[in-house]
Order: structure tokens, then C-alpha cells, then sequence
């Protein structure tokens, strides 16, 4: 199953990544919310090859949708993870591929197909980028560290992030937003950022970032500090040492 998320998310990277220099097809789903043909196209690579070597397994998918988590093993797909960087040109998005185990994150891939680099991690075997272990930075007060994260689509989400961004801005050393949850959290993953959040999250968003964290040493928790599962809308993901610090202003932008 690794290697086979490892192919899959290569092989659409090489479709999205062919594409990119091109003008795009752009479908509306919602508010603040659209496909591009680049989507579909790389999903299409990636079912047709979960499909063929484990035919049994559910896969939930971001645009070909899916069933509920399965008892067994359940695949997570994002095809395009970061549409709205794509369809401007901005180079920041990337494939993601989980696989969860009764409900529980397996393996977890985030492939990032303009820079060729392939974030992997199983449960219990570590995080690894192209090979090389990764681990979450070191940093241990967040006035030294970089914290990222993302608006959502809905407007009520937007306040919501705004309200932390209130507490958060003025007592860290930077904010970014990248426009790609599983791009970010692999990042948390490899000490490239210190800390990032998200209300407004769906499974595929998640599914193999989360594991990433969790196996680089990192922490991931929702925003009340509750354990996170993938089907939760709001997550903290840390290097684990500023969590605490995050949580607490966090709260104090709530209360």
C-alpha cells in the first residue's frame, strides 16, 4: 500500500505538473470553491491505480467523492490539494494520499510535483522526505516561530481565523499562508514551520498530513485540544513544544 500511494501520487504529479504551464478549465462547486480539469484528470491516475491493486479497499476522494470510513482500510485522495494556487499560477500546491486502518492513519503521502519532493510516512516507521528523516523543528516559544495557516471558503470561518489571528499575530515571529493544508502540514512535519491551523478542514485535506506530523514528533490536536481525528473540521498541528502557547491564546481569542 505505501509504494502504491508513493506511485499514485508521483504519476498525478507528472499530469498536474504537465498541465501547470497551460490555461486552465475552472469549474464553480460552491462559494470561494472550484475544480480545474487538472483536478479530475490526476484523480483519474490515482483511483485507476488504487482500484486495480486493491479493488476491496473504500476510497473517499475529494471530487469523485466516496463512502463513509470504512472497518478496513479507507483511502484518502486529494488530487489537487491547493487548486486556487494552481489555477493562478502560483506554485504551491500538491497530491495527497492517505490510508486509514480501521479509522486510524496508515500511510501517509504528500507529493509536491513542481519541486519534486515526496513527503511519506507509516504509522510506527517515522516520517521521511525522499528518503531522508524528517523531524518537527525545535523551536520552543512561539515569539521565534513561524506558524502557518489557511482562510476556508465560508465567510464565518474567516471571522473565526481572523479572531485567532488577533491573538496569535502579535506574540509569534511570523505568519504564513499557503494555500495548501497538506503542504503545510508537511512542512510542520519537516521543522519548515513551527505551527500551523485550520478550521475549515475535510478528510483529504488531512489524512496523510496528520500522520506526517504525528510520526516527525510533532503534535496535531483540534483547537480545544481534544485529540484530532481526519473527519474534524478544526486542527492545531505543532512541533509539539509550542502547542501549549497556541492552545491557550487560542482559547482566550474563544472566550
Amino acid at each position: 500500500m505505501l509504494q502504491t500511494a508513493i506511485e499514485a501520487a508521483r504519476r498525478a504529479g507528472r499530469v498536474l505538473a504537465e498541465r501547470y504551464p497551460a490555461a486552465r478549465t475552472l469549474t464553480v462547486k460552491g462559494y470561494r470553491d472550484i475544480v480545474t480539469d487538472a483536478d479530475t484528470a490526476a484523480e483519474a491516475v490515482i483511483l485507476d491505480l488504487i482500484r486495480a491493486r486493491f479493488p476491496d479497499h473504500t476510497i473517499i476522494s475529494e471530487e469523485a467523492g466516496g463512502s463513509e470510513i470504512s472497518s478496513g482500510y479507507t483511502w484518502i485522495v486529494d488530487p489537487l490539494d491547493g487548486t486556487t494556487n494552481y489555477a493562478h499560477h502560483l506554485p504551491v500546491f500538491a497530491v495527497s494520499i492517505g490510508v486509514l486502518e480501521r479509522g486510524e492513519p496508515l500511510i501517509g503521502v504528500v507529493h509536491d510535483p513542481l519541486r519534486d519532493q515526496t513527503f511519506v510516512a507509516e504509522r510506527g516507521g517515522g516520517a521521511w522526505l525522499d528518503d531522508v528523516p524528517i523531524h518537527a523543528g525545535r523551536v520552543a516559544h512561539l515569539g521565534h516561530a513561524g506558524v502557518g495557516l489557511d482562510w476556508g471558503h465560508d465567510d464565518e470561518v474567516r471571522g473565526r481565523v481572523l479572531a485567532y489571528l488577533h491573538q496569535v499575530l502579535p506574540r509569534c515571529g511570523t505568519v504564513r499562508a499557503l494555500g495548501s493544508a497538506a503542504l503545510a502540514l508537511a512542512y510542520v512535519a519537516a521543522g519548515w514551520l513551527d505551527g500551523y491551523f485550520n478550521l475549515a478542514l475535510k478528510p483529504w485535506d488531512v489524512a496523510a498530513g496528520t500522520l506526517l506530523v504525528a510520526e516527525a514528533g510533532g503534535r496535531c490536536s483540534t483547537l480545544e485540544g481534544e485529540p484530532y481525528r481526519v473527519d474534524l473540521p478544526g486542527c492545531l498541528a505543532t512541533n509539539g513544544l509550542i502547542h501549549e502557547e497556541l492552545l491557550t491564546l487560542m482559547r482566550a481569542s474563544s472566550g
